[in-house]
């Protein structure tokens, strides 16, 4: 429907509709006209061709006739006389039958009315001639008669006179019925007569045949570039998804855990994960993600857009691309730990062994990096007031200390760093830049025993610049130690986020050897330490006694470890003073030193619990093979040597349900307890009973040997070090390491480089470090260090180390 305005408006109205309706079907006549003058010069075309055709046969029978004429009159040679019975030769018989026929076919086609039967075969008959005035009078007229009203539009049936043209028989010059274009054209008409409003014109229009057709034609001129089939762009939920995964520092900094940030990204990219899988990458190459995880397809999917706009990253921002190329054929693994022997702790004894059996395998170089103390210093921590004038002699107490244990000459280096002994902590902080004690040429592989305690004040070089590939052993539960001190919470707050900082900065992967440890960045859950060969010699001969008939255990329980309250000796009072009632009668010797204890004694004292004290000793000493059962009530410790010990020697181990027990509930000698009860259930079950025998499998995951082997493959350095050897890789590794090394910009790489950055920039502050508690002068090594170690002074370039 079409509105108008109030009657003031009629005339106005009524003459621009009028001007309308005659401009229309002004066009609308010069078009028929155009048709008219473009048709009447078609059947003008086509008359020239039949009258040029028709001049052109008739010409054909003249020179036929001719061609008669003068074979008739022809005379025949002589010879063809004289030796032919008959007067004319074959060839003329035949054009004489034929002739007749001939001089039929020339009159047919001389005939007058040839022409027009054959325009009546091949052009129309009629010319078109078509009177628009009925359409323009009709259209004016309803016009002038409705405008004081909403009008429906109609259009009459229009009048089609058809005047035929004789181009051939009269009946068949003119014929009555529409041509097929006029006779459409008015159903469209009759169409548009019942339509109601304009809105409804416009929408036939829009679901016309012909709008259609003009979009299909549309969209073929504009073609979508081809790349953008095969790599369509990131859509939201991938950019989500790679925005969560990039904050996950900061989202970890706020309590968010990374397995819920890894559902989150797996929840997002689920959904898309067959489009990932097929629409990123040609047929050819959809197996490269096969085995991977959703984190892998989404960097892979990132770089196959990368690459479809061309570009490719070559770099990081902080990162140091100078890294050694080994030019020896062989790796070169750099050990550096906290501790020394003969201080007798775990991190001291531990990358002892460590290096002893990578160093077996004479497949890498191996260089053991331990820190070296001032005479000072050295009274304050060896025991049996034992010290050393100089690295050498120190080398040599470890080597034979080692060799002792092992059976077998282990061809590593050992090297020496400067380091401080902080009573507070009792724990041996490193001096100036520790990285700079392996050489330049021998920076391939480096393992951080105790990363977050290595690194806490380090200022110096990032170790994942200098080195190919770094991993951290995580050794200790700091943060179980820090909770036991004054404002305990606050501490532990700190040194978690600390921790977390120089963890993810400075390591490629990390190994924590229980759940009991603090859950870092780029951590993996995996036992890699073994035990002493010793002890399972010992565990063998006293099973062979045993199997003999000879006299078994003649000792009941007891507990070594360092005699500080946060190696269990709290939790140990607690449980026998709670039970005291129920363990009448049970007697425990706990054999250690340590700082508390002369108070673990006297508090021993007080309750007056059956406990007898006797100075520490090694676990493997004689006096200890009688004992059948080792008791560990510690919740503290991440993996217990002494556990791990009393097992391999065939006893018996009481324990607590904890992670950090975790690796040995798979030995039927391991019995743990969750409450106090249970804890006298299964003390009175291990003496009442006699241990289980170890088997060979038993053994073998007890050993150093299985240890190794774990370490490898859980640090990835078993992969590292084939594919350096074998001097090749497949193709889909191939393939997943140029996508992402060249197409993908490693975000967290960078992040983690910020974070090293402002590391060093807050630990070259010295009232800083000594806010946070780090020993005065640390920020570089001493004098006495540089006379011990023949140093130059810090502020001089040192060509031995590498500065």
């Amino acid at each position: 429907m079409i509105n108008f305005r109030p009657s003031e408006t009629r005339t106005s109205s009524s003459t621009s509709s009028a001007v309308t309706a005659e401009r229309a079907f002004s066009f609308i006549s010069k078009g028929w006209r155009e048709v008219k003058d473009s048709t009447e010069a078609d059947l003008k075309l086509m008359k020239d061709r039949a009258n040029s055709f028709k001049n052109l046969a008739s010409s054909f029978d003249r020179e036929f006739e001719n061609f008669l004429t003068s074979a008739s009159r022809s005379t025949l040679p002589v010879t063809a006389i004289t030796s032919s019975s008959s007067s004319y030769p074959a060839e003329i018989d035949f054009v004489k039958r034929l002739q007749p026929k001939l001089s039929e076919f020339r009159r047919a086609y001389s005939s007058p009315d040839f022409s027009k039967r054959v325009l009546k075969k091949w052009s129309p008959r009629a010319k078109i001639s078509i009177d628009l005035s009925a359409i323009k009078n009709a259209i004016v007229s309803e016009v002038e008669e409705d405008v004081d009203r909403y009008r429906r539009t109609r259009v009459r049936d229009f009048s089609w006179e058809w005047k035929g043209e004789g181009v051939g028989d009269t009946d068949e010059g003119q014929f009555s019925r529409n041509w097929e274009p006029i006779r459409a054209l008015k159903t469209r008409l009759r169409e548009l007569e019942q339509k109601s409003s304009s809105s409804e014109i416009i929408e036939g229009l829009k679901n016309s045949e012909l709008v259609e057709k003009v979009k299909c034609s549309l969209k073929a001129i504009c073609k979508e570039p081809e790349y953008s089939k095969e790599v369509p762009p990131l859509d939201f939920q991938e950019l989500l998804a790679c925005l969560v995964r990039q904050s996950g520092p900061f989202l970890d900094h706020l309590g968010v855990k990374r397995d819920l940030s890894d559902k989150i990204v797996e929840s997002l990219c689920s959904k898309k994960k067959n489009q990932l899988l097929f629409q990123s990458f040609r047929t050819g190459e959809s197996s490269i993600l096969e085995g991977e995880n959703i984190n892998d397809e989404l960097d892979l999917r990132i770089a196959s857009v990368l690459q479809s706009t061309g570009h490719h990253y070559e770099d990081a921002l902080w990162d140091d691309f100078t890294k050694r190329d080994m030019s020896d054929g062989k790796r070169h693994v750099a050990i550096v730990t906290t501790a020394s022997l003969p201080w007798m702790t775990g991190t001291a004894v531990n990358p002892l062994f460590r290096a002893a059996y990578l160093a077996k395998s004479q497949k890498q170089n191996v260089t053991l990096l331990v820190p070296w103390l001032t005479r000072t210093d050295q009274e304050l921590v060896y025991p049996n007031n034992i010290t050393f004038s100089s690295p050498e002699e120190q080398e040599v107490y470890i080597r034979d200390w080692l060799k002792e244990r092992v059976g077998f000459n282990a061809d590593f280096n050992i090297s020496f760093y400067p380091g401080k002994f902080q009573i507070e902590r009792r724990s041996i902080i490193p001096a100036g830049d520790t990285s700079q004690f392996i050489s330049s040429k021998d920076a391939d592989i480096a393992i951080l025993e105790e990363p977050e305690h290595l690194n806490w004040y380090h200022h110096g070089k990032r170790w994942t610049d200098k080195f190919n590939h770094v991993v951290g052993v995580v050794h200790t539960n700091y943060l179980e130690y820090i909770k036991r001190e004054k404002n305990g919470a606050l501490q532990a707050f700190f040194v978690k986020h600390i921790n977390n900082l120089v963890t993810r900065a400075y390591c490629d992967k990390v190994l924590r050897l229980s759940a009991a440890t603090q859950d870092l960045p780029k951590s993996v859950i995996c036992n890699v330490h073994g035990v002493n060969p010793k002890f399972l010699e010992i565990g063998e001969r006293m099973a062979a006694e045993r199997k003999g008939g000879e006299q078994k255990f003649s000792k009941g329980a007891y507990f070594l470890g360092k005699m500080v309250w946060a190696k269990g000796y709290q939790e140990l009072i607690d449980l026998l003073a709670k039970q005291k009632n129920e363990l009448n009668g049970f007697k425990l010797d706990v054999y250690g030193n340590g700082e508390d204890a002369h108070e673990v004694q006297s508090t021993a004292k007080s309750l007056d619990l059956n406990v007898k004290f006797m100075k520490g000793r090694d676990h493997a000493d004689d006096s200890i093979h009688g004992y059948k059962v080792f008791v560990n009530p510690s919740v503290s410790d991440v993996l217990c040597t002494a556990t791990a010990e009393a097992l391999a020697m065939g006893k018996f181990v009481v324990c607590a349900d904890h992670p950090s027990n975790d690796f040995f509930r798979s030995f039927p000698n391991c019995l743990t307890y969750k409450s106090p009860e249970e804890f006298v259930s299964k003390l009175e079950e291990a003496m009442f009973s006699d241990p289980h025998p170890l088997t060979p499998e038993q053994r073998y995951n007890l050993s150093w040997e299985a240890a190794t082997q774990r370490f490898m493959e859980y640090s990835e350095l078993d992969k590292i070090l084939n594919t350096y050897n074998n001097g090749s890789s497949s193709e889909s590794d191939k393939v997943n390491r140029v996508r992402k090394s060249k197409s993908v910009p490693n975000l967290t790489s960078m992040v983690d480089g910020g974070l090293a950055f402002a590391h060093y920039c807050l630990t070259g502050n010295e009232f800083f470090r000594q806010c946070t508690g780090a020993v005065p002068g640390t920020r570089d090594y001493n004098n006495q260090h540089c006379k011990d170690l023949h140093l130059l002074p810090p502020h001089v370039e040192n060509p031995i180390y590498g500065w």
